[in-house]
């Protein structure tokens, strides 16, 4: 059988999000233990101009969702932006996760030649799903977890590598 863009894609993000749930439980008891601020903690950036921890994990749901749904042709589910806890973040990864868990693979069947428009502020991007999927879908999710764990681990929160890879699972 050959690896298809359904495997390069859809098993990758699942897994990323369910290290990115562990990740967000690990910092939870830590911070707790620590006697560090929750709220603090989800308000955290590396610099002021950047999204706070909340919002990267917001997003890189949106990456992910917005990855499988647009290589099957469809739109993808609207997540309020709306989490203000720990919980609630890792409420919406698994959402996100269980999302992903419905697209079977033949819905990517042919995926890679597929035209996909994104629609910037201001501009539209057209490439090939092969494009979306390699040079920008799967970045940005890689971004903005890698910022959550960037952020967490510069807050005190004791993570590894593969904390963020998943550990044994490779």
């Amino acid at each position: 059988m050959s690896y298809s863009i359904y495997d390069a894609t859809l098993p990758q993000i699942i897994r990323m999000l369910t290290n990115l749930s562990k990740i967000l439980d690990k910092a939870e008891s830590q911070a707790r233990s620590k006697g560090l601020s929750l709220p603090d903690l989800l308000e955290a950036r590396l610099a002021p101009d950047m999204y706070p921890l909340k919002r990267q994990i917001q997003i890189a749901s949106d990456a992910a969702k917005g990855c499988a749904a647009r290589l099957t042709g469809a739109e993808p589910p609207n997540f309020a932006d709306t989490e203000e806890s720990f919980e609630e973040l890792k409420a919406r990864v698994a959402k996100t996760i269980d999302y992903l868990k419905t697209i079977p693979a033949e819905a990517l069947a042919g995926a890679e030649d597929r035209e996909i428009t994104i629609k910037l502020p201001t501009r539209e991007i057209k490439m090939s799903g092969r494009d979306f999927a390699t040079a920008f879908a799967m970045p940005k999710l890689y971004f903005h977890m890698s910022t959550a764990y960037g952020l967490l681990r510069h807050k005190g929160i004791e993570l590894g590598k593969l904390d963020y890879l998943g550990g044994g699972r490779l």
